[in-house]
Order: structure tokens, then C-alpha cells, then sequence
């Protein structure tokens, strides 16, 4: 195997990690029951679990946010494969190395019939033509491709790549396994802090949950960083004063869970509703430093759009999920930025929450009046029968008419001439409601 590539650890159960090692590399489960997240993949019965157990793993794209464990299943798959394994970078080497892992994994598979595994860490960091290179030996079986990516594998990685792998997803850790990954760590006096006997007071334990932000590694880092400090200081515990010193990060009251979550939102939306961007982007902000999921802060967003913006900006709800889409493609830090775009836009539009109120209107008739039948004018007729009992007769079809507008009613007969939309006179809703107020003029009733 090549000499300028790093060697998996293909026997993690037994390969010591060195004690100098940062506590994150130290802590990585050596097995499958020690992974923590991703059950999605490694419940009973899941496609990663199969392959780790049966030990027959196929080339794979892993995708998921920096910390969600990409890396360790990598080498729990090598490890279970039992095959040679090569750990190889996109931003360290190049197509040089490449070829000549390949040459020594033909090698291999000339002297054992059995392919290498070939773990790319940051494959989408390969352009288009670079990729190319692992077509043929994928195709051929030389290697057995375990790709690593934070960014969308339909972006990143060339068409026939992907057609040759399997592409699974992960997602970023939740609190509780953010919180069982902090406690493990804590408790391992062997690979972890354990013989530093440390306390972690609740507060503490929760703030450095939300700054992990679902990223196994940054929590670790942050806790290695404090209780190096609080060897220096000669102390047990490890409070939020401390963590905010590691993690130089200040510890914000808002609990995800709590009442706190429920006040900053509220007055984030009113703000929008309130068209105040200043105070609109402060909420949002206080919000994602103290770890709120960007996605929760998008989909409140799009909800507001067609709620309080509404046809008064149509294209409100278009940048809202836009932003959403961003968020969900480039991740945080970055992420911030097209929500504070979609933020400001959504606080400086004109508001109207006339579709809002026509849903509600609506929905009172439906529930207070039942399933009331559709007019024979409105109904199809594609059997002779149906034709024959009077369905779709005298349906008239606006396009024959001026304007596409014609007299005719499309309610039930109960609800003739009910009004659910009533348009504004702010924004878009101003040019709508001058048009709707001429064709509803057309569709009256005329004196006899």
C-alpha cells in the first residue's frame, strides 16, 4: 500500500490511539454499538448496519454535516470489510497519488481477488475531470469508493459517480446524543477524562450542547479546551463560565425546550409582522448564536410569507423558501446570510394576511356545512351515463369569452356569491383587488 497515504485504522477495536491525540479522535467509536446518532442507517435491519455486520460493503457517498460521524463509519466499514484500506484527502493529494493507489490496489486484487477500500475524505473537493479517475477502477471492482462530503452529492459529484455509488445521508446529531457523546467522554478514563474526575453542572451541560450546534467534534474540542483549563486552575468542575472561556462563546438564556424559545420567536415574527428589519435580524441572530436550528428560523419564515405577506409580495414566499433551500445547502456560518436577506425582505414587504383570513373563512363553511355537492355545470363527464344525468351541461369555458371572464358561478348553489378573499389595498393586493372587483361585477347576478 502506498507509503503517502494514511492507513485506516482497519483493526480499530485493537489500534491504540495515541494519548496525545485530540480527545475527539480519541473518543471515536472503535464499534458499531458505540456509535452514537444515525440510527436511520445503523438500526436493526438498516442498510449501514447490514454492511458493517455481513462485512460486504459496497462503494458509497456519505453525506452530512462536519461531526455526524462521516469519517468513523468510513473506518468501521473498512474495518468490517476486512479488506486493505486506504484513507486518502481531496485538499492534501492529488490524481499522482491516486494512481499509484490504484496500481497497488490492482496489485492486491490480482494477488487476492478482493478490492481496497478507498475512503476520500472532501470528495467534492475534486473537480469534475479528477473524479473522472475513479470511474473505470470503481467499474472494474479495483477499489470499493467511500466518499465523504458536507455538500450536496447532486451538486458535487459527476453523474456517473454517483450512478456507481450509493449516496446516504446523515444528519446532524441531536441534543441527546450531542449530551451522550459529552457524558461518555466525561466517564472513559482510559481513552477520555475520566481520571480528571470532573463535575459538569447542568447549565453547563446544556450550553455546551447548543454550541455544538449537532457537530460531535466542536463539543469535544470545547470540553478537551476546558478541562485542560480547569487542570491549570486545579479545579473539578467545569461550569459555563469556563465553557464560554473555551469555547470563547458567551452562554445565551434561551432553552430550545423552553419558554425562553417560545419568547424570542414571537418577538421575531412580530417583528416581521411589524416591518421593523432592524429588530427583525436581532431575534433571528440571538436565536442562531444560542444554537436554534437555522431550518426552525426558514420555516417560520416561509410560513409568514403566505401568512402576513401574503399576495401583497408575491414573491415573498419564493425568497422564504429560497432561504430555506440555502440554509439547507450551505450550512452555518454561511446560512446566516441568506436568511438575514430572506429576514429583511419579509420585514420591509407590504403585509396583507387576506389569503390567511379567506383560509379561515373557507374552512368555517366546510366544517359548518359539510360536503355540499358540486354544480352539474362544474362536474367532468366522461361516461354517457354522467353526461346523461346532466354533468358539465352548460359549463361555459372563460377562454371563449373576453378577458377569460364569464358569468357564471363556481360555489355550491348554498353558498352562491360568498366571499372569502378580500384584497388589500397595500402592495401587489391593490392592482389584484382592482381586477377581482371587475370580474366578480361580471359574475353577478344581473336585475331583471
Amino acid at each position: 500500500m502506498t507509503r503517502q497515504s494514511e492507513l485506516f485504522h482497519t483493526a480499530p477495536a485493537t489500534k491504540a490511539t495515541p494519548a496525545h491525540a485530540p480527545l475527539a479522535e480519541r473518543m471515536r467509536p472503535r464499534a458499531i454499538d458505540d456509535f452514537v446518532g444515525q440510527q436511520h442507517l445503523l438500526g436493526p435491519g438498516h442498510v449501514l448496519r447490514d454492511m458493517i455486520e455481513s462485512g460486504r460493503v459496497e462503494s458509497l457517498i456519505l453525506w452530512g454535516p462536519p461531526g455526524s460521524g462521516k469519517t468513523t463509519l468510513a473506518y468501521l466499514l473498512a474495518a468490517a470489510s476486512g479488506a486493505p484500506a486506504v484513507a486518502f484527502s481531496a485538499v492534501l493529494q492529488g490524481v499522482k497519488e491516486l494512481r499509484q493507489i490504484v496500481d497497488d490496489a490492482a496489485l492486491t486484487l490480482a494477488r487476492t481477488g478482493g478490492s481496497t477500500v478507498l475512503f476520500v475524505d472532501e470528495i467534492h473537493r475534486f473537480n469534475k475531470a479528477q473524479q473522472d479517475a475513479f470511474l473505470p477502477h470503481v467499474e472494474a471492482g479495483t477499489i470499493t469508493l467511500v466518499g465523504a462530503t458536507t455538500e450536496n452529492p447532486s451538486f458535487e459529484v459527476i453523474a456517473p459517480l454517483l450512478s456507481r455509488t450509493r449516496v446516504l445521508t446523515l444528519e446532524p446529531l441531536g441534543d441527546a446524543e450531542i449530551g451522550a457523546v459529552i457524558d461518555r467522554a466525561l466517564a472513559d478514563p482510559e481513552r477520555g477524562l475520566g481520571r480528571q474526575k470532573l463535575a459538569l453542572d447542568a447549565e453547563a451541560r446544556a450550553f455546551l450542547v447548543a454550541h455544538a450546534q449537532g457537530d460531535a467534534r466542536v463539543a469535544l474540542n470545547a470540553l478537551e479546551l476546558a478541562a485542560r483549563l480547569a487542570r491549570t486552575r486545579r479545579t473539578h468542575t467545569v461550569d459555563v463560565p469556563l465553557l464560554e472561556e473555551a469555547a470563547q462563546q458567551r452562554a445565551l438564556r434561551y432553552d430550545k425546550a423552553g419558554e425562553e424559545h417560545y419568547n424570542v420567536i414571537s418577538a421575531f415574527i412580530k417583528s416581521l409582522r411589524g416591518s421593523d428589519p432592524d429588530a427583525a435580524v436581532y431575534w433571528m441572530m440571538r436565536m442562531l448564536e444560542a444554537g436554534e436550528d437555522p431550518l426552525f428560523i426558514a420555516r417560520r419564515m416561509v410560513i409568514f410569507a403566505a401568512e402576513d405577506v401574503g399576495n401583497a409580495e408575491p414573491q415573498a414566499l419564493q425568497v422564504a423558501v429560497a432561504a430555506k433551500d440555502a440554509v439547507h445547502f450551505v450550512g452555518l456560518p454561511e446560512g446566516r446570510i441568506p436568511l438575514a436577506q430572506a429576514a429583511t425582505f419579509l420585514a420591509t414587504c407590504p403585509k396583507s394576511n387576506a389569503a390567511y383570513q379567506a383560509m379561515l373563512r373557507a374552512s368555517e363553511d366546510v366544517r359548518a356545512r359539510g360536503a355540499l355537492p358540486v354544480p352539474l355545470h362544474l362536474r367532468n363527464a366522461p361516461t354517457p351515463l354522467m353526461k346523461g344525468l346532466g354533468y358539465g351541461a352548460d359549463y361555459r369555458y372563460p377562454h371563449d369569452h373576453p378577458d377569460a371572464v364569464v358569468d357564471q358561478e363556481y360555489l355550491p348553489e348554498r353558498l352562491a356569491g360568498r366571499r372569502y378573499y378580500e384584497p388589500t389595498d397595500r402592495g401587489r393586493e391593490r392592482e389584484i383587488g382592482e381586477r377581482l372587483r371587475g370580474w366578480r361585477g361580471r359574475r353577478e347576478p344581473k336585475p331583471q
